[in-house]
């Protein structure tokens, strides 16, 4: 199915979105990657407020490159979602509500989406000049310091994902493994 669906993303929405649906989000998403996870999991640790409110927001698994001249950001490919999965249940158990990366979940990710009605999305790897071209604004808010790691709040428009795993815990890796395997027996 395709769904066009405004971000920050509700409970009633994840919860309604399958395993290999394909979604354009238009609305504010942002930006963190394994350092910045690192800097909001030792700041909730230590009880102090994280750079933004984790309810129902959408966190993107990116480093961009340097906008080009006219453009708000640079090339904006996914990075490998696994990375962060030490940091994401902490982060699903305080209202995140979605995540964009690439790559498999750990089983404790997986259960904290199903906890928490959350949900998974893929954007496609080895596209970030095109995926770019879907947002709008770009602006550290966070960690300036991490250079490209820092937190960034962004303003996407048709921003293209796949649900990758829903908040039923259907898993669309798993799914595509276990049919190739079928294929490949049945040869």
């Amino acid at each position: 199915m395709e769904r066009y669906i405004t971000v920050p993303l509700t409970a009633e929405t994840a919860a309604s979105l399958q395993a290999g649906d394909y979604i354009y989000l238009t609305g504010t998403i942002y930006t963190a990657r394994d350092a910045a996870h690192k800097r909001m999991y030792e700041a909730l640790e230590r009880g102090e407020k994280l750079p933004f409110d984790m309810k129902d927001n959408v966190i993107y698994y990116m480093g961009p490159s340097p906008a080009r001249e006219g453009r708000p950001i640079g090339s904006a490919g996914p990075t490998t979602a696994s990375r962060m999965d030490k940091y994401a249940p902490a982060l699903l158990d305080l209202g995140l509500r979605g995540m964009i990366g690439k790559g498999k979940r750990r089983q404790t990710v997986k259960d904290a989406i199903m906890r928490n009605s959350a949900v998974y999305f893929a954007a496609v790897g080895g596209a970030g000049a095109l995926l770019s071209h879907s947002i709008i604004a770009s602006e550290v808010i966070a960690y300036e310091d991490l250079g490209t790691e820092a937190i960034r709040k962004l303003e996407v428009k048709d921003f293209p994902v796949i649900v990758v795993m829903d908040a039923e815990g259907n898993d669309l890796y798993e799914t595509a493994a276990r049919q190739h395997r079928r294929d490949y027996a049945e040869g």
